[in-house]
Parts: C-alpha cells; structure tokens; sequence
C-alpha cells in the first residue's frame, strides 16, 4: 500500500525524537536573562535549553540557584517547539526541584552522572511523573563495559523506558576521569574516548536507546567542530550540545538531509518496492537499511533538506510517493 508523504511524517513523529532537540544550550540556573532566553526573546532560535544546577554553578550558589528556579518557573510561557529540561545537581536536588511551583512547565530532566549508584534515587523520584529523561554517563563506570551493560539492561526492562528520551555521553568529564582535556584541534574521536563512545554506541543502541554526542568547548574553531559532527553522526549519536549560541546554527546545519539520502530513504520504506534495488548508484536493501531511513525522515521532518538539494529539486519522476 502505498502512503502519501504527509501521513508518513505524521506517523514517524508521533512520539518525540532526539532529532527534535537540535542542539541544546546550557543555560545556568543563575544567569540574568534566564526567564528571556526561555520564553523566546533572546536567542530566539534555540530549540531546547537545559537549565543548570550542576556544573555550570558553585557549591556556594545551589541554594540561591533553586531559588531563582522557584521565581522562575511559574514566569514561563508555552511555545511551540521550545524544548526546556533541568540539570538537576543529583538525586536530592531533583526531589526539591519537583516540588517547585510551576515544574510542570518544564519538559524533563537531564540527569547527571548517571550510573549504578543513584539511578534508583533518579528513577525513583521521576517514577509515575510525565517528565521525559536524558540519563548522562560520565562516571567511571562508562569504561567498564560490564557496567555499562548491566545499567543498559535495567533502564531496557524498566517501566520508564519510553520516558528515557536520550543517553547523553558526558565527554569532558570523562576526559577529566583520565586527567586529560582534548587539545585545539583535535576530536574526541583522536582521544581516548574513541572506543569508548563505540563501546557505548553498541551496548545502548541495539537495545532502542538513542545516544548523543558531546559538546565541543572550543568556540573559533569550525574546521574542527565540523570534522567532529560528522564523526558523531557516523557513530549513529542524535544532536549534540552547545556551549555559546554561536554553536547552534554552526551545528544544526549538519542534520539538514541531502537530496539522495532522502529519496533512497522514501523508497526503502515504500512497502510497494523490492526488497534489494539500486539507486543513486548504491544498494539500498529494505531489511537492513530501514532502521537507517527512519532516522534519515525524522532529521528530514525537523531540518528539511540542505540547501544545495533544494536548489536542484529532490525528488525524481520515478518516486512512488505522492
């Protein structure tokens, strides 16, 4: 059968995807414009900011931090395709943020330095709410890879599955495990994290986790980022974060799909194709590159297509879809 266009977007983007995100800015929970930033009247592009307690504020400042939260919260406004999430400091931070008047507002979590120790207490916390989650590794335990696979299992078999909306891999604070930090230049997948995001690529992914990439803390340097988001994009990882609102558009670009990539993805997931052909001189087999197109619609959904595909048009007279 076959299904017009609109009706299969509609149907790939019925739940939330990662794609969606874009590239995320963190926000301190201490910063002046934070209330402006979230409503839209600064920096008016960012599809999604995560609100920080953890990091990004002194020991010194939670408390007056959760009290900004608490001002803050009941200020903000519903707009569409705003995407707001807090970092929490941990576990009992969480807990206080939840009885904030107006949390409701916010659409989730991310939660840090998730491993073994406290997912229980972040789960716990969050069980039974509507909030969605982004677990962060960024622990010792992520370079243990029986670690990794026992946590992976628990959060597969736990009800709150369909809430855990990304793995977020925390890059630097693993660099800073091994007493190192990336030099200019030079791309995660040059350090020793290489393998370790291919080690953790493999144990979440096959299990229906999406993953995503980490920031990249150098801000004059393109040449390197750009290098840096097509490895993230090869190793499968959904969005990566920001640092400065320059990054944003310098990132996003990057998901625009391509021309091809769009059309080979449309006819792989026609139901009225073989299950082997051949298109833009590559083979697209339907039983093995299906998980691949779906990804490839739901960039397409939120970036379109770039800007050199749609200057030359991107369908071909023999497409099947109407």
């Amino acid at each position: 059968m076959t299904i017009t266009r609109r009706s299969f977007y509609q149907h790939l983007t019925e739940k939330l995807s990662g794609w969606a995100l874009g590239a995320p800015l963190y926000v301190p929970a201490m910063h002046p414009d934070l209330l402006k930033i979230a409503n839209a009247e600064k920096i008016s592009f960012i599809r999604t900011m995560i609100i920080c307690t953890e990091d990004a504020v002194a020991d010194r400042d939670v408390e007056l931090s959760i009290r900004n939260l608490r001002n803050f919260l009941p200020l903000i406004s519903s707009i569409a395709d705003k995407r707001r999430f807090i970092r929490p400091r941990n576990p009992d931070v969480l807990k206080r943020i939840l009885d904030l008047p107006g949390i409701h507002k916010i659409d989730g979590f991310v939660l840090p330095k998730f491993d073994r120790t406290n997912r229980d207490q972040y789960l716990e916390a969050l069980r039974g709410s509507r909030f969605l989650i982004m677990p962060t590794l960024e622990t010792a335990d992520v370079f243990d890879p029986g670690a990794m696979r026992e946590l992976a299992v628990s959060l597969a078999e736990d009800a709150m599955k369909p809430q855990i909306l990304l793995i977020r891999i925390g890059g630097n604070d693993l660099l800073n495990l091994l007493g190192l930090r990336r030099p200019r230049g030079i791309t995660l997948y040059e350090t020793p994290l290489s393998g370790v995001i291919s080690q953790l690529v493999t144990t979440y992914k096959p299990l229906g986790f999406s993953l995503s990439a980490p920031v990249y803390e150098y801000l004059s340097d393109k040449e390197t980022l750009d290098r840096e988001i097509r490895l993230d994009m090869a190793h499968g990882l959904v969005g990566k974060t920001a640092i400065h609102p320059e990054q944003i558009p310098m990132i996003e670009k990057h998901y625009s799909v391509s021309c091809q990539d769009h059309e080979m993805a449309l006819s792989i997931l026609n139901r009225d194709m073989p299950a082997v052909f051949r298109m833009h001189d590559a083979m697209c087999e339907v039983s093995t590159h299906s998980n691949w197109a779906r990804q490839i619609l739901q960039r397409y959904h939120c970036y379109g297509l770039d800007q050199a595909a749609m200057d030359i048009g991107y369908l071909s007279p023999t497409s099947s879809y109407a």
